[in-house]
Order: C-alpha cells, then sequence, then structure tokens
C-alpha cells in the first residue's frame, strides 16, 4: 500500500494552487482583449464605437483591482520543491509599474477613442492590441522568471509593432512600423542566446536561483555567464531606448498614431526599465562590475544624445513637435538609467529613484502627448511653430502644455519634475559616481533651452492675422476624451507637484521584500 501511494501523493505535489486576486490585473486586461475581439465579428459597424469605451471600462477596472493589492506580499506559480521561486510576485515594485501601465493605457484609450473613429481604423483590432499590449506590460514586473519575463516582453511588443502601423496606405506609418519591428526582433533574438547562456550556466530560469548561482558559477562557465549576462541585457536596453538602441523612435514617434506614440513613450519604456531591473538588481547582481560602468556609460550618452537631438530641431519642420518629444523620452531614459547604473555601486533601494522619476515622467509626458493631439486636429503637421499663441486662441490647454513642459524641465510650479532630478542625480552622487552627476547637471542645462523655448513660443503673439476659435468651433475640434484625458493629466501633475511625497516616497523605501 505504500508503495502504491507514493507516486500519488507526489503526483499531488505538483498540482499548484493559483492566487487569482495576484493576477486580477492581468488576467482581467487580456480577458478584456479577447471579448473586444469577439464582439467586434457580431457588434455592426455604426456600433463599433462602443469597443473603444468597453475596453476603457475594462482598463479601469483592472486598475483598480490594484487596491486589494496593496499588501504587496503575494506570489503564485512557485515551485513544489522551492516554494519561495515564483514566476508571479505582486510586491511593492510589480504594483507601482503595473498601476503606471494601467493608467498610462486609460490615458492613451481615452485619446484613442477619437483617433480611432476619425483615421478609420479597424476599432476590433486596434483595441485588442492596445488591450494586449497592456497586458503584457503589466505581467512584466510581476515576472520573477526569465522566461515569464521574455514572453511577457514580447507580449507587450508585438502589438505595438501593428499598432505603429495601423494607419493603412500611410507610407510613413510603413516604414515606422517595419524600422521598429525588424529592430525589436534583433534585439530579442539576442536577448534569448542570453538568456540560454545563463541558463546554461546556471541550470535555472527564476530570477532568485539565478543570483544564488551566479555566485559561485564553476570556472570554466564564467566566460559563458557574462557573456550571457552581457547580451541579456540588450533586449531591454532597446525597449529603454538607451543609446546605441534608440535609433527607431524619432520615426517610430513620427509614424504611429499619436496616442501609440505616447503610449510608447511612456509605457514601452516603462516596461524595458522594468525588465532592466529585474534582470540586473535581482537576477545578476554578482556581475554587477559588469553591468554597472556599462548603465552608467549608457545613461550618459543616452541623455547628452537625445538631448542635443531635441535642441536641433528646426520649428518648422513637419512633424518637429513630436520629434522633440521623441528626442526627449530618449534624454528623459538616460536619466532613469542612472539610479539602475547607482545600485550596482550601493544598495538595490537606489531603483526606487527610478520608479519616482517614471512615475512623474508618466504623467506630465502623456499629458504633453494629449496636448498634442489636440493641437493636431486642427494642424497636422504637428510644427513647433504652430503652437505659437495658442494660449490666445486654447488658454487651458496651453497653460496645461506650458505646465508639462516645465515639469520635464524641472522648473517651478513643476516640483515634482525639479524634486524627481534631484532625487537621480542624489542617487548618483550617494553611489560614488560624480563624473555621471556632472554629466546629468550639464544635459538638465541643455534640455531647459528646448523646453523653455516650446514654452515661450506659447504665449507669443501671432505671426500674420490672429485666428480665433469660437466657442461652436471648439466644442467641435475637442472631443470630450480629449479634453478629459488632457485634464486627467493636468489634475495628477498638479496634485503631486502640490504633494511631491506622494511620487517620491517610493524612493526612500524598499520596493522589494527583504
Amino acid at each position: 500500500m505504500t508503495a502504491l501511494s507514493t507516486p500519488a501523493a507526489e503526483t499531488a505535489t505538483l498540482v499548484q494552487t493559483v492566487d487569482w486576486l495576484a493576477i486580477a490585473p492581468v488576467v482581467l486586461t487580456a480577458a478584456v482583449a479577447l471579448v473586444v475581439l469577439v464582439a467586434d465579428l457580431f457588434v455592426p459597424e455604426r456600433h463599433k464605437p462602443l469597443l473603444g469605451w468597453f475596453s476603457v471600462a475594462g482598463l479601469a477596472a483592472a486598475t483598480a483591482t490594484l487596491l486589494p493589492l496593496r499588501a504587496g506580499d503575494r506570489a503564485t506559480f512557485c515551485l513544489t520543491v522551492d516554494p519561495t521561486a515564483c514566476s508571479y510576485t505582486a510586491d511593492h515594485f510589480a504594483l507601482v509599474i503595473q498601476f503606471l501601465v494601467l493608467a498610462g493605457a486609460l490615458v492613451t484609450a481615452l485619446l484613442s477613442v477619437t483617433t480611432v473613429r476619425d483615421a478609420r481604423m479597424p476599432a476590433g483590432e486596434y483595441w485588442f492590441l492596445l488591450l494586449s499590449s497592456a497586458a503584457g506590460a503589466a505581467l512584466l514586473p510581476a515576472s520573477r522568471d526569465l522566461a515569464t519575463l521574455i514572453v511577457a516582453l514580447e507580449v507587450a511588443s508585438l502589438p505595438a509593432f501593428a499598432l505603429v502601423g495601423m494607419r493603412r496606405g500611410d507610407r510613413l506609418s510603413s516604414e515606422a512600423a517595419l524600422k521598429f519591428f525588424l529592430s525589436s526582433v534583433t534585439a530579442t533574438a539576442v536577448s534569448l542566446m542570453g538568456i540560454s547562456f545563463v541558463y546554461a550556466a546556471t541550470g535555472t530560469l527564476h530570477l532568485a536561483q539565478v543570483a544564488d548561482r551566479l555566485e559561485d558559477v564553476p570556472g570554466q562557465l564564467d566566460t559563458l555567464a557574462m557573456v550571457g549576462v552581457a547580451l541579456t541585457l540588450v533586449g531591454f536596453a532597446f525597449k529603454t531606448a538607451a543609446v546605441p538602441f534608440h535609433f527607431w523612435v524619432p520615426d517610430t514617434y513620427v509614424g504611429a498614431p499619436l496616442p501609440i506614440a505616447g503610449y510608447l513613450s511612456v509605457i514601452g519604456k516603462a516596461v524595458g526599465f522594468t525588465g532592466l531591473i529585474l534582470v540586473t538588481v535581482i537576477a545578476f547582481p554578482a556581475y554587477s562590475d559588469v553591468w554597472g560602468p556599462a548603465l552608467a556609460v549608457l545613461a550618459a550618452l543616452t541623455m547628452t544624445l537625445g538631448n542635443a537631438a531635441a535642441l536641433s530641431q528646426d520649428a518648422d519642420r513637419p512633424h518637429s513637435a513630436v520629434r522633440l518629444l521623441a528626442w526627449s523620452s530618449v534624454g528623459q531614459a538616460g536619466y532613469l538609467l542612472v539610479p539602475i547604473a547607482a545600485a550596482a555601486y550601493a544598495e538595490r533601494d537606489q531603483i526606487g529613484s527610478t520608479v519616482a522619476y517614471a512615475l512623474m515622467y508618466a504623467v506630465v509626458n502623456l499629458g504633453a502627448f494629449a496636448v498634442a493631439a489636440l493641437v493636431g486636429r486642427t494642424k497636422p503637421l504637428h510644427r513647433i511653430s504652430d503652437y505659437r499663441g495658442l494660449y490666445a486662441q486654447r488658454p487651458a490647454a496651453a497653460l496645461a502644455l506650458a505646465f508639462f513642459l516645465l515639469c520635464l524641465a524641472g522648473l517651478p510650479p513643476g516640483i515634482v519634475g525639479l524634486f524627481a532630478k534631484v532625487t537621480v542625480f542624489g542617487s548618483a552622487v550617494d553611489a560614488g559616481l560624480g563624473w555621471l552627476a556632472v554629466v546629468m547637471a550639464i544635459n538638465v542645462v541643455m534640455a531647459l533651452y528646448y523646453y523653455l523655448r516650446w514654452t515661450a513660443l506659447l504665449f507669443r503673439a501671432q505671426e500674420g492675422p490672429a485666428q480665433e476659435v469660437t466657442f461652436a468651433e471648439a466644442r467641435t475640434e475637442t472631443p470630450w476624451p480629449v479634453t478629459a484625458a488632457i485634464v486627467l493629466t493636468a489634475v495628477t501633475a498638479v496634485v503631486i507637484s502640490g504633494a511631491p511625497q506622494l511620487v517620491l516616497r517610493f524612493a526612500s523605501g524598499s520596493l522589494f521584500p527583504q
């Protein structure tokens, strides 16, 4: 009897319980995506806008499911032989990034409601792709093994390729999607090779176990492990738009529908930085002498090239406003890399500065893209010069954009932008990276010029005859979902500037279980 019962007992231990509450934000987003895809087959064309509002409601509900998880102490899909090795962990780090991703996707969805209708894009496909990408992006910060991590990265990325090329017949859109796809696939292939090397050297994919086994890698496998660590970082560096993996950014942002450009600048970047944090700080601390200096150099190059390119934008060139935001996002990526590099020289809690900065950046950058979407309805060339005298025509939109730009520049009244930059600067100094702090200070001064130049343009008198916008025209040209997105981001930016501790508290404590 004993011999017969042993296999049954062993089989029973292989059955895992699933914490459905922990995975609810991801599962709900993915479920809404599937419902939208199936419903698109049956909903009449005149009712297709309802799919957009259903998607907005689904993202709002997914964001709300984060509330019961605030304790941040849940995990699921754990190994039966080692319950501490789990593939999905809803800790404080994961919850903060999931909130950023889902809330950012919600703002993107609000902006997209009008864009999908006006550009006559296929509604079912668009909303399915956006929700699928958001589900992958929400899965990634909770992933705690390399396989789940790379799957989440690709689930977040593959729909984005299609979204960039969604404007059928548009040459810029098609070229942008192709460039984005080819470069991203190459980076992913390199990362997969790196992960295979790490697995060969350690015999495991779980991040915590990888970290333990890399501490004592046999001498003959040390080179293999080191190369694997370096190659694994490539795919995530690509997603962050770090130099030299940045070349896809300006053309992709110009060719994509504007809400998707904003989505890539915030959620796409959050995906890259989240993955980078998990593989460096959690999985590869034993090789901090490899990735620490590399990320510090990448941070310096990224912020310098991004700000220099943004400075060179011609205000009268078509799409110059979108290109400036694109190059600005590259420069901002350099700042976000600083605390991750600093974590190699100090404790891993330094990455809280990256999280705090990413939250601030997400709010104000999505707000800037929301105003650009509004202005683009009447001035589709998206030139910086199109914003001259915006205050005389649309005072509220001009004031909102001015505030967003000042936050990005780190100037009052954008207090949270200033504090976030000081926090990042402090992380470099605390880690002994004085040279990187100096480079950052120089770049902050460089960025002031193009942010302030654009801000000043908003309040200058128009050249030629003034073109006033009547109340009736404003109602026609300003769909309320776009207004709602601007108001939502502006109010949030004002609140966190008035109470910056709401964001900066993440920089002062540990986001990972001790």
